[in-house]
């Protein structure tokens, strides 16, 4: 597969705009899932898709034949999503309360992942709860969680991608997991101290 890619990024290179096509079609699905588990938002994550098609079409002649395409493009989308993560937060808060006196908060107002009823009925109490604290997790753990376990990469793969040290990725994943860890047995405590009456 890599060899095909670096053969159709030459190509797009070239001015082929069918191969190009063939490298959004191989990766469009990928990189909307990693940006819609990074920004929770499918509007957020097709534009950032788009992005991501646009930069590498404007820098493939910076693309190195010799690196797999796939970190390549990863690390672009990547790093789209963290810097939209960072504008969105100096803009506003998720957690803030809404005016309207109700105790709502902005989270209630993002699209649901759910499409259909049979989908809300798969998902299970653990996933959901384990989605959620995957979105509360600090923004430099939350990228190699999502690209470790969502994404299914390797340390290297990771390293290679958000071009830090294998190490360093470690320790995040790390880090990470326990974070996690510690927020839904937070969050299980919380629901046994405080039942809800009917």
């Amino acid at each position: 597969m890599n060899f095909v890619e670096a053969r159709l990024a030459k190509l797009a290179r070239n001015g082929d705009r069918n191969a190009f096509a063939e490298l959004v079609e191989l990766y469009k699905d990928k990189i909307f899932h990693l940006a819609y588990r990074m920004l929770n938002n499918k509007q957020e994550a097709e534009d950032a898709v788009q992005e991501t098609f646009l930069r590498v079409y404007t820098n493939l002649h910076r693309y190195d034949e010799n690196q797999k395409f796939s970190t390549w493009i990863f690390r672009i989308g990547t790093n789209l999503c963290i810097d939209r993560l960072r504008r969105r937060k100096n803009t506003y808060s998720l957690d803030a309360e809404m005016p309207d006196g109700e105790g709502n908060d902005y989270y209630a107002m993002l699209p649901s992942h759910e499409d259909t009823p049979e989908k809300q009925v798969i998902v299970s109490e653990t996933q959901e709860q384990i989605r959620k604290a995957i979105d509360t997790l600090p923004e430099k753990y939350k990228s190699v969680v999502i690209l470790r376990y969502l994404q299914d990469m390797s340390l290297q793969e990771i390293s290679d991608v958000l071009e830090m040290p294998v190490t360093t990725i470690k320790t995040r994943v790390h880090r990470g997991r326990e974070y996690l860890r510690k927020r839904i047995e937070q969050e299980e405590q919380d629901a046994n101290t405080n039942p809800v009456h009917m």
